[in-house]
């Protein structure tokens, strides 16, 4: 593939990768310097506690590694809104997000091949099965499931966290109310252009997960991208309520027609049967209302940044050829 004339980002989180960080940079680097005129690492560290700040320092001082851009959070936040948080800070023409600790690299220029094409979105799955726990495993299925069901997009298959987006995609991330929150759902939703591509790389053994791993992540990503759970608490408090009311029907037929009812049964069985209608009652209205204000909602900042620097070196000023002329010879007088 030829040299492309436009500017590519790319995104790497990054997290306590300090023994690891400088080779797979070098990688990165080395695979777009001659894919594309003009590029930029965004590094993102998810406050790493470890020493991957001094190794980054060291890597973009004089004579290190060109064109990477370093942010670094004050707190750890999710992977999907730090990855927005690169994608928001970028500029290039097209943004690849990546880990650079999974995802090959190779695959990029396949990639940017299908956004010249005329994808505005290009998703990148890993065909090697993940490494994690029995368990893992099993509770991935069954969110991967229910994920389903609720959004109607196969998360691991559809929207992978490996994806190469376009500048438009990003702008009309960047329109919506919850940008941090909708980014890894919304270029699988929005009515994009999309495609896919395929890769094997495999998990080394450090990379395993385990259930207590997964469980916080699943639960933000279903709770902020879909209302559909809550939903379902709606619909069940609607079905109790609507339940509830069928059996105290129920009850008072059984009073009036039956006339070997246990003393007091009737009395407590309507009691019970209104408490619990009120209380379905209670959980609809408020279950509703959490949407709303959901919805309403004005958060703060998704992330804090503590220190931003850049790398010494920029590759395009190193291109560039420009020769200074001075004329040396005496202004001509003659009048």
């Amino acid at each position: 593939m030829r040299r492309q004339p436009l500017f590519l980002s790319l995104v790497c989180v990054v997290r306590n990768a300090a023994t690891e960080l400088e080779e797979a940079l070098v990688r990165i680097g080395s695979a777009v310097a001659e894919l594309v005129n003009d590029y930029e690492i965004v590094v993102v560290d998810n406050a790493s506690d470890d020493d991957t700040i001094a190794t980054l320092r060291s890597l973009v001082g004089e004579g290190g590694l060109p064109n990477i851009q370093v942010y670094a959070l004050t707190k750890e936040i999710g992977r999907d809104a730090a990855s927005w948080m690169g994608l928001e800070n970028s500029l290039g023409d097209y943004v690849v997000v990546l880990d650079p600790l999974l995802d090959d690299v190779a695959v990029v220029p396949a990639m940017l091949q299908r956004a010249l094409s005329g994808a505005d979105v290009v998703f990148a799955t890993n065909a090697s099965p993940e490494k994690g726990s029995r368990g893992y495993r099993l509770a991935r299925g069954v969110f991967e499931g229910l994920y389903r069901g609720f959004t109607g997009v196969r998360l691991s298959k559809e929207a992978p966290t490996f994806r190469l987006v376009s500048r438009k995609v990003v702008n009309h991330v960047m329109h919506h109310p919850r940008p941090a929150v909708s980014y890894r759902l919304l270029p699988a939703t929005g009515g994009f252009v999309r495609d896919y591509v395929t890769f094997s790389r495999s998990f080394s053994p450090r990379q395993r997960r385990s259930v207590v791993d997964g469980f916080d992540r699943g639960m933000q990503i279903m709770v902020s991208t879909s209302r559909a759970p809550l939903r379902a608490v709606t619909a069940l408090s609607l079905f109790g309520a609507v339940a509830n009311v069928v059996y105290a029907a129920y009850v008072l037929a059984i009073g009036l027609v039956k006339q070997d009812v246990e003393p007091g049964w009737t009395s407590v069985s309507l009691q019970q049967s209104g408490m619990f209608f009120l209380l379905s009652l209670v959980l609809l209205v408020l279950g509703e209302y959490i949407l709303h204000m959901a919805a309403l909602s004005n958060e703060a900042p998704d992330y804090h940044l503590a220190q931003e620097f850049t790398s010494a070196r920029i590759s395009s000023r190193e291109r560039l050829n420009v020769e200074s002329v001075v004329n040396s010879a005496a202004p001509d007088n003659d009048e």
